[in-house]
């Protein structure tokens, strides 16, 4: 992946890894956008964007998300407030038409913009892409629980129960969409385990990586 022309960085990540603040400080670190399922599934509620609806913007407009952005105005605080707002635990029903909004929407969004984007399905959106790093976060299951416990008030046993959950619902639906399975590390380039490191210093070993593949 070449950080000096248009590129896309995925983020698959395990519940209670980090890979969310990961993804939040690398898209930081590199001047680009943010985007997870959180803040697309949001903005696909709250402003009914179907498939079409993206089609009919893109034929408008010749840079239609950023005149997306700067019509509903997305700022910083906005996207706080759904990252804030959006639990974790919280699954949407996903259906193929779901699947289809979600990868025509991203996909719209990286041709406009360079972007670090978080979420089940990326590594398998953008394998094609010309300019892409596709990254998995993950943590052994104790590292994972004591996080979920701590961050939604949970007890170990109800965080445990939560991740295994998730764990499976995403497994499920990533296998169905796409016929692959997330864990399978030939998805990824790079792959971290959270266990011994901060988030910042994962941060700073992605943008070794990114350097060393430019060398």
């Amino acid at each position: 992946m070449n950080p000096n022309n248009k590129f896309v960085i995925t983020i698959n990540r395990e519940l209670g890894s980090g890979g969310r603040t990961v993804g939040r400080k690398l898209a930081e670190k590199l001047g680009v956008a943010y985007y997870d399922k959180a803040l697309i599934q949001a903005l696909q509620e709250k402003y009914h964007l179907s498939v079409e609806e993206i089609e009919k913007l893109k034929g408008r407009e010749q840079s239609w998300w950023a005149d997306f952005k700067r019509k509903i105005g997305i700022s910083a605080d906005d996207i706080k407030f759904y990252y804030s707002k959006m639990d974790n635990s919280r699954e949407l029903l996903d259906t193929e038409d779901v699947f289809r909004t979600e990868i025509d929407f991203l996909k719209s969004i990286a041709q406009e913009e360079s972007c670090v984007i978080a979420g089940r399905s990326g590594f398998y959106i953008f394998r094609d892409h010309p300019n892409h790093l596709n990254i998995f976060i993950q943590a052994s299951i104790l590292s994972r629980v004591e996080r979920v416990a701590r961050e939604q008030n949970m007890s170990r046993g109800e965080a445990r129960m939560t991740i295994d959950k998730i764990d499976q619902m995403r497994e499920n639906y990533i296998k169905e969409q796409t016929n692959l399975s997330r864990y399978d590390t030939r998805n990824y380039q790079l792959v971290l385990s959270m266990d011994e490191l901060s988030e910042d210093a994962a941060v700073d070993i992605i943008m070794e990586y990114i350097r060393r593949m430019n060398d």
